[in-house]
């Protein structure tokens, strides 16, 4: 489900994509269930890009995100099934894009891929062009940290 959750766009990025995921997890209300709220973001030095407005904004993030490397957060929280459990962490991993040249810019913001995407790519996508290594969790990126979801919930491991 989509949970219908006011979402911070300032301060430490690692702290927001946190709440947010509290947030989220909380407007599930589901109190017999076990419940995982996710938020994800990109973030260059210190700063969440959050997700584009417009074709205007992704070139932008894609621009500043050419040919250097940040960081994606993930904030992951579950709760339950039991009352009042609660489990959290962050997830971080950094990717370094390809210097991109005009025309990739323009091929891959032609595919409408950025929309609704933080940092303007999709990892899973034709986003995978734009990376030339990626340190860490790739399900991080993608936007739900396996890893540190069964570091948090070992039980759901098969």
């Amino acid at each position: 489900m989509a949970p219908d959750a006011e979402e911070l766009s300032e301060g430490d990025p690692a702290d927001a994509v946190l709440e947010n995921a509290r947030r989220k997890a909380a407007a599930a209300n589901a109190p017999d269930a076990l419940v995982i709220g996710c938020d994800t973001d990109v973030a260059v030095d210190g700063r969440a890009l959050g997700k584009p407005a417009d074709e205007a904004a992704a070139r932008e993030f894609l621009e500043l995100l050419s040919g250097c490397s940040h960081e994606v957060l993930s904030g992951l929280v579950l709760l339950g099934p039991e009352p009042n459990r609660i489990r959290e962490g962050v997830a971080r991993t950094v990717v370094t894009f390809r210097t991109l040249g005009r025309e990739e810019l323009d091929r891959y913001l032609s595919s409408d891929e950025w929309r609704e995407r933080a940092g303007g790519y999709a990892i899973q996508g034709l986003g995978s062009t734009l990376a030339e290594r990626i340190e860490g969790d790739l399900s991080n990126v993608i936007g739900l940290p396996l890893a540190l979801l069964l570091e948090l919930a070992p039980e759901l491991a098969p």
